[in-house]
């Protein structure tokens, strides 16, 4: 179960650590999908497939939670067991569910909704017993907006517009800026909102259901049955806040947006409770990042400490330890980035780390 959420928030100066494997410590992973099990374009990630397969097989419950509400729960199934990740609708989690059931708590059964999105969207709300329309003239009794893909015709954004304008309460799956696609990065449904809201003069606010808002993490453990969940994400200011806003801890992979200084300079909601490469994490433990009452952070055979204005970072051979001489090799370089999180992160307290992590960065290679 989600711990106390001021325990968690103290708990933010440092990475956590865990004696068995994440897959064991935890009953259900929630994982994103774009950056962490496939590419923007659809390709698995390396040992994306192998690596959820065995922490299926050891008995972790996988549930894909996803932003993007263009797609149904049908299709993102599909397409997993395609790539050899076997997954059937209930497995998914989309924001267009989290936002019908947002409107459905607020408006009578059978109501007319105009949707501005796309067949996910839809398929959502007749879930939720209302009634999808296209037109303002048609009497809705609210507006729902979700990504619609890059053909979204403009005259979608003016019935928005012409609705909200008539004082139609006005609802948004999510406001990620953008969306990674195979060509490059695109604009999002965050992008799509800003049109709108542009358009009726910013006198108001779309009510909001996708990932970092408590909407999202409420059906995902609604819809699972998620007694210790574990939020399995790459990008910290959707998955990883939305973790800390639900009270439950997070993995962060390195395989899709953030990178390793970005993880340095968060702020404490967007700082995850594990780090790893990829999902290969979900299968193996984490060490404990240590204290060493000298101003220093250990993990494995590095020390991580702030010195002036930057972040360093030594090894065994450099702080008198035995072992290897600074660790090589994959684990190795994780230890270090998370002695360097251990560092970075109690200087800045509260706030964003400014330090300067170039050469620590450098010694790991990075």
């Amino acid at each position: 179960m989600a711990r106390d959420g001021q325990e968690r928030r103290t708990e933010r100066g440092r990475p956590g650590g865990s004696a068995v494997a994440l897959s064991a410590a935890y009953d259900t992973a929630l994982l994103d999908l774009d950056g962490v099990v496939y590419f923007a374009g659809g390709a698995a990630i390396p040992y994306a497939v192998e690596a959820l397969g065995a922490a299926r097989d050891g008995g972790m419950r996988l549930a894909y939670v996803t932003n993007n509400a263009l797609r149904t729960p049908d299709a993102v199934a599909a397409h997993l067991t395609e790539l050899g990740v076997p997954a059937e609708p209930g497995d998914v989690v989309t924001s267009a569910q989290a936002v019908a059931r947002l409107v459905a708590e607020d408006v009578p059964g059978g109501s007319r909704v105009l949707v501005v999105g796309g067949e996910g969207l839809r398929v959502a709300l007749r879930e939720r017993g209302l009634v999808p329309v296209e037109s303002a003239d048609e009497e809705p009794v609210a507006v729902v907006q979700g990504y619609g893909g890059p053909d979204m015709a403009w005259g979608r954004f003016a019935e928005a517009a012409y609705a909200i304008g008539r004082g139609v309460p006005w609802y948004a799956s999510n406001t990620d800026l953008t969306i990674p696609g195979a060509r490059g990065i695109g604009p999002g449904n965050g992008a799509a909102v800003e049109v709108v809201r542009i358009a009726t003069g910013g006198r108001v606010e779309p009510k909001v259901a996708g990932k970092p808002q408590p909407p999202m993490h409420r059906e995902t453990v609604l819809r699972t049955g998620a007694q210790r969940p574990l939020v399995v994400g790459d990008r910290l200011d959707t998955d990883i806040e939305g973790a800390f806003h639900g009270g439950v801890d997070s993995l962060l992979v390195l395989t899709g947006v953030t990178d390793v200084a970005t993880l340095l300079a968060a702020v404490p909601e967007h700082r995850p409770t594990y780090v790893a490469a990829d999902l290969r994490g979900l299968l193996v433990g984490q060490p404990e990042v240590v204290a060493d009452g000298g101003g220093g952070f250990r993990c494995g055979g590095w020390r991580a400490s702030v010195s002036g204005d930057a972040l360093v970072l030594e090894g065994a051979e450099e702080t008198g330890e035995t072992g290897p001489a600074g660790p090589v090799g994959e684990s190795g370089v994780l230890d270090g980035v998370r002695a360097l999180c251990g560092a970075a992160w109690t200087s800045a307290g509260s706030g964003a780390c400014g330090l300067d992590a170039g050469k620590a960065l450098a010694r790991l290679g990075l």
